[in-house]
């Protein structure tokens, strides 16, 4: 490739000014810190026919610099998972409908079925929200699929996070569960939702504002779409992907316009999941003042903030990659660069800040 990877990136004066406001909320590392203040992320999605998408949203994470990643998945995607990486906590906690019977064995085996707590989503997801007190945020969607049980329990995972006040992040088929019951998260102003542009539209018409879409993006601002859609959510904050990724949660909207790579291959979407789930654990450090970094931010800017440098990092990372891939970009490519994407952004953060 002719692309120099090594030239660090290219930027506007304001992204410039937004990233140094974001280097504030990075912890330094300290000696006196211990293993997990600096976040406890999860990643709930992952079934039999998906299994790198939690993968990569959870090693994003990791990667970035959250203390633990977490992966809670179906017994199947979990026994392949942990081949991926000994560096996840992988728990095989979902489960997802059983295979149909036939017909001899119908008759047999349904009341078994029905009773049975493996199909049940509310002892399900029992067997999942005591975790939530352990965590600081939840990834829900990557690698989900659209089986009622797993679309079923995720719902009530998510009714039980926004009770404990749990910042998410919801990609994917988690959205497919918003868009038919935009109550879940409408109103949340700790959830995140990182659509692509199907998932966008179909947001768009769940909730009624799908004409006004549409007439904004022909005489409005190119924000005006992010806009109309985080406000028809209640304040959520929303990621409209593109050539640059616009963030708003219907009353702030920032841009992010750090050039990224030209291939659109499948998972990279997971990078920015995981790495806004370790800004907002570094977030929660923050408010919780783990260190002295003086009250700079406002905590009603943090959330911006995180989501702006997950955006800012996973864009870098597919710069890089496609530097040095090209057409040949995977999505594991991108996890390889977060390290190196944060430094070209960030720099060293130490204890001297």
């Amino acid at each position: 490739m002719s692309s120099n990877s090594s030239t660090g990136p290219e930027m506007s004066a304001t992204t410039k000014q937004m990233l140094a406001r974001v280097r504030q909320m990075v912890p330094p590392l300290l000696e006196s810190f211990h293993k997990g203040q600096l976040g406890r992320v999860a990643v709930i999605g992952g079934s039999e026919d998906y299994t790198g998408a939690p993968y990569f949203s959870a090693m994003a994470s990791a990667r970035l610099g959250s203390d633990l990643s977490h992966v809670i998945c179906t017994p199947n995607a979990a026994q392949v998972i942990k081949t991926y990486s000994p560096n996840l906590m992988v728990h095989p906690l979902m489960r997802s409908s059983p295979p149909a019977l036939s017909p001899s064995q119908s008759g047999t085996s349904s009341s078994l079925t029905k009773s049975a707590p493996d199909t049940d989503p509310t002892q399900v997801a029992a067997q999942i929200i005591p975790m939530l007190d352990r965590l600081h945020v939840l990834v829900i969607g990557p690698g989900l699929g659209r089986d009622p049980i797993m679309q079923e329990t995720v719902a009530k995972v998510i009714t039980a996070a926004r009770e404990k006040g749990i910042p998410m992040v919801l990609d994917a088929d988690a959205l497919l569960l918003v868009a038919k019951d935009p109550s879940l998260i409408k109103g949340y102003d700790n959830a995140v939702v990182t659509p692509n542009v199907v998932e966008f539209a179909r947001l768009t018409k769940a909730l009624g504002v799908d004409e006004q879409v549409e007439k904004a993006e022909k005489t409005a601002g190119e924000t005006a779409k992010v806009e109309a859609l985080a406000k028809a959510l209640g304040g959520v904050m929303v990621v409209q992907k593109g050539s640059n990724d616009y963030l708003s949660d219907g009353n702030v909207t920032l841009t992010v316009d750090l050039k990224g790579g030209l291939k659109r291959s499948g998972g990279q979407g997971d990078t920015l999941t995981g790495s806004i789930a370790t800004f907002l654990g570094w977030r929660a450090a923050y408010l919780d003042g783990l260190w002295d970094h003086g009250n700079k931010l406002k905590k009603e800017e943090l959330m911006g903030l995180a989501v702006f440098g997950g955006s800012a990092i996973t864009r870098e990372c597919s710069r890089l990659a496609f530097a040095k891939k090209g057409r040949s970009l995977q999505a594991s490519d991108l996890t390889d660069e977060v390290h190196t994407a944060f430094l070209n952004l960030f720099g060293e953060v130490d204890a001297k800040l």
